[in-house]
């Protein structure tokens, strides 16, 4: 048995064929025991399987061989990760714990279907997972395991893997700038990855048979699973994407005020900070959340959140950190101030880079303001959101995810005015024009010059790029981690055929997701392509490449729940290549204000009902 890190986003390739009995449509009755009888043997905790050695001390490399050839995981990487032993991470909403043994100890399990307990119930099963070979770089592989319900049946699951030094970046959880060798340190880079099994929410999990041995070249390495947790009762609010880890400052003893505005809204709220892409654990001060009133300035007190009781949370590096409900009267479609206290030298931070929102912030070395209500000291100086990923709201209604690129992120509208399309989309819903469309709380995921299958950050190191790793990279944890998900709507595909993209390849990069949506019980809608004819490098063949991409979705065969016509809402039909006059924010490529109205008005409200 020899393997590589399990991609996430390979890894939710999943054998999709067979999941659809595993997670039944939103609103559909729930399946009875299907699939094949469980086992008999008992299942056991995942430690009491360890038989391999992955980290190491820099002074001892050779007291682990995770790889059989010698190589290992670096103690003081893992330590400086915030990855120490029995550290709990929160990876794709999945509460996972780090191996509590010291390095040269015993501390994962190569996976050759041991029976793992894993009970509760939830949306998916979740597995941190590294792959190796001895014999170098391996070619990604696949194995299976099975899902075991406490009713007898059980699922078969298939995940696919890469190499743990050669695999891709954009979809590690943890990607570590050194590693050990058998002779002392090296520079090269060390990944870890995590896999979402997708499960029966309906249904009692028993237990995890983990993946069966591929075979003789290659191994699974197990260093943690878990049952991510339902986040039935709560809804999204807002959301952003990290699109990248970018130089700041150094922000030196500062406080960020950070502008975000609600869709729907509740009397309790809770926090979503991440450290995504970093290799560094980041320590935080103080946090606090309040109503805006104007500026940087509050309505009442600010009100400090807490992380699992601690007021000033550290956030290990790849990891999320969702607080403790707070109790506030959150405004629907109001705005909140999340402030933050950066107690030491922050040099580089994850960020979603175009807020098209003004931000605040205080300057160095002025301490912990997150209890001010205003004043003078705040400077509107931040055009992104550094850190926060999502405020969520004590609801059961549902989210809705817009996920795509700059035109759902809301390039081409005016800042500070909050009309993205997704942000007119959440003001129909509150308005309640049919009886029998929930009010959903919207999150928006666009990314500002991301991709359907393309990396344009590369999804490791700092980076000037804040465009992302690409949707279909960053699908898990963007829309699958998401809370209380009812449906997805995907307008993506103009930034791949501008450079260079095929239309099959963009078509088949949304299908993919689709599947994968859909494995996990959400529902699909996709947005045919706009015009760019005018733009610099909207040429000709690239908007013949768009229109193929528009005719496959137009016609597709049940991919999808449902296409959205945004090309036939935006596009002048004197000249059908180009943006409507109206509708153009004057670079031809970003509607404007008036056209980002259109599209989010163009949506049958009814169409994000799960049937």
């Amino acid at each position: 048995m020899r393997l590589g890190p399990v991609s996430t986003v390979a890894a939710l390739t999943l054998l999709l064929s067979s999941l659809p009995s595993l997670v039944p449509p939103a609103g559909a009755a729930a399946p009875g025991p299907t699939g094949v009888r469980a086992a008999a043997a008992e299942p056991r905790p995942l430690h009491r399987y360890f038989d391999n050695r992955a980290v190491s001390r820099p002074d001892r490399p050779d007291a682990a061989d995770f790889d059989g050839a010698g190589n290992s995981l670096s103690a003081s990487e893992l330590t400086a990760a915030g990855w120490a032993p029995g550290s709990r991470l929160l990876l794709d909403a999945t509460p996972l714990t780090w191996p509590d043994r010291a390095p040269g100890e015993a501390d994962n399990v190569r996976a050759d279907g041991q029976l793992v307990t894993v009970t509760g119930r939830g949306p998916a099963v979740t597995l941190l997972l590294a792959a190796t070979s001895p014999y170098g770089p391996a070619a990604p592989v696949t194995a299976s395991g099975r899902v075991h319900y406490q009713d007898g049946s059980s699922t078969r699951y298939t995940v696919t893997a890469h190499d743990w030094r050669t695999g891709p970046a954009a979809t590690s959880a943890l990607s570590l700038p050194r590693h050990h060798a058998p002779d002392g340190v090296k520079a090269g880079r060390a990944r870890l990855y995590v896999v979402t099994v997708p499960v029966d929410p309906t249904r009692t999990v028993r237990a995890l048979a983990l993946p069966a041995d591929p075979g003789p070249d290659a191994d699974v390495h197990v260093f943690a699973v878990g049952l991510r947790a339902s986040a039935a009762d709560w809804t999204g609010t807002w959301a952003a994407s990290t699109g990248g880890y970018n130089k700041v400052g150094p922000w030196r003893d500062r406080t960020l005020r950070l502008v975000v505005r609600t869709s729907v809204g509740g009397k309790e709220l809770r926090l979503r900070l991440a450290n995504t892409f970093a290799e560094r654990a980041v320590r935080l001060g103080r946090v606090s959340v309040a109503v805006r009133s104007e500026g940087a300035d509050t309505t009442a007190d600010p009100v400090p959140v807490a992380f699992g009781g601690r007021d000033r949370p550290t956030l290990p590096a790849g990891t999320t950190a969702v607080s403790d409900p707070v109790r506030l009267p959150v405004p629907a479609d109001g705005d909140l101030l999340v402030s933050v206290h950066l107690p030491g030298d922050v040099q580089a931070a994850p960020v979603h880079g175009r807020a098209i929102q003004r931000s605040y912030a205080t300057g160095d070395n002025t301490g912990d303001l997150t209890a001010s209500r205003g004043g003078a000291q705040w400077r509107p100086e931040l055009t992104t959101w550094p850190f926060l990923t999502g405020v969520d709201v004590r609801e059961d209604t549902g989210t809705v995810v817009t996920i795509g690129d700059s035109l759902t992120d809301g390039v081409g509208s005016t800042e500070d005015n909050n009309r993205r399309w997704p942000n007119v989309l959440a003001r129909r819903l509150l308005a309640r024009p049919h009886a029998d469309v929930p009010v959903y709380g919207v999150s928006n995921q666009g990314v500002s010059a991301n991709r359907v299958t393309s990396d344009r950050y590369p999804g490791e190191g700092v980076s000037s790029s804040n465009a992302g790793v690409s949707l279909v990279h960053r699908f898990e944890r963007d829309v699958l981690a998401q809370p209380n998900v009812r449906t997805v709507v995907v307008f993506a595909g103009i930034n791949d055929v501008r450079w260079g993209a095929g239309s099959g390849e963009v078509v088949g990069g949304l299908r993919e997701v689709a599947r994968r949506a859909r494995a996990h019980g959400v529902r699909v809608l996709v947005a045919t392509v706009a015009p760019c004819g005018g733009y610099p490098d909207c040429t000709a063949d690239v908007d013949r490449r768009r229109r193929e991409v528009n005719t496959e979705l137009r016609s597709e065969r049940g991919d999808f729940d449902a296409v959205l016509d945004f090309d036939a809402v935006l596009r002048d039909p004197a000249a059908p290549e180009r943006l409507l006059p109206a509708y153009n924010s004057g670079d031809h490529l970003h509607p404007g204000d008036a056209g980002l109205r259109a599209v989010a008005e163009s949506v049958d409200l009814r169409l994000l009902v799960p049937r």
